[in-house]
């Protein structure tokens, strides 16, 4: 495996392996096949990890974004065609790039966010990088970004928003200006239990409707007017028992009625 650098390659750690390649291309697989191309593999190694080191302080791990970048590589070394006469690091520069780029883009968000979203943050973060040169002492505002990424203001707008929104901030951090460490998760409310009350009555009331007038107007009595069942029978002049078994009955059809409206 020659290993030397070559005037025609534009990286100095990118090794001669023109004619590897050639070989590499004509061989059936097997295990001569394999062994070959796991040397050509190591051979590029070097410059897979210089690149992954672009993308070092971006919050991912340098040996997690050197595995991106060999996955990237060994991707290159498997698609690349000889034949096409374009040197192999030409290939293999974008491909490794593209796929340090994707891993962050599918993997470093807290929060799942659109393709097109993580686009317009890369967008808005290189044109405001090189608006911070020709500007300095002030951010460039949302005018200046448009013109100079040719993007609208929405969409550098909502591409800020999302540079904004890289990492989520944990419900246990202490509020800005707080001294009794009062957290986030202290402002959140709770389900309010009453609203399983409001789906309840909401289901059961078409039902109840529908009902004869005594039958509705004993379970309002007894369960809105809050009557004992002997008051009822008292002011219906029926017995309490009588008052027991309709309500019991009613109680069992609302039941079973609503309970088949959510089947």
């Amino acid at each position: 495996m020659r290993t030397h650098a070559s005037a025609k390659h534009p990286h100095d750690d990118a090794p001669d392996t023109a004619e590897d390649f050639r070989r590499l291309a004509s061989l059936p697989p097997g295990q001569l096949r394999d062994t070959l191309r796991e040397q050509i593999i190591e051979a590029w190694l070097p410059m897979a990890n210089r690149l992954a080191g672009r993308f070092r302080n971006r919050g991912e791990n340098y040996d997690d974004l050197r595995q991106v970048a060999a996955m990237g590589l060994v991707k290159a070394v498997d698609r690349y065609d000889p034949e096409l006469g374009n040197a192999f690091e030409s290939y293999a520069v974008p491909t490794i790039t593209g796929e340090v780029k994707r891993h962050f883009r599918d993997h470093m968000w807290t929060l799942h966010v659109p393709r097109r979203v993580q686009d317009l943050r890369n967008r808005v973060r290189f044109a405001s990088q090189d608006l911070s040169q020709t500007i300095p002492g002030r951010r460039p505002t949302v005018a200046e970004i448009a013109e100079h990424a040719q993007m609208s203001e929405e969409d550098v707008r909502a591409g800020l928003e999302a540079l904004e929104s890289f990492t989520a901030l944990s419900l246990d951090a202490e509020l800005p200006g707080s001294e009794d460490g009062y957290s986030l998760s202290d402002a959140l409310g709770s389900a309010d239990p009453a609203l399983d009350v409001v789906i309840d009555r909401e289901a059961v009331k078409p039902r109840l409707q529908a009902l004869p007038e005594r039958e509705r107007d004993i379970l309002y009595m007894r369960f809105f007017a809050d009557m004992t069942q002997s008051r009822i029978a008292e002011q219906l002049g029926i017995s309490q028992m009588h008052v027991s078994r309709l309500i019991s009955r009613c109680c069992s059809r609302l039941r079973e009625q609503v309970l088949q409206d959510v089947a």
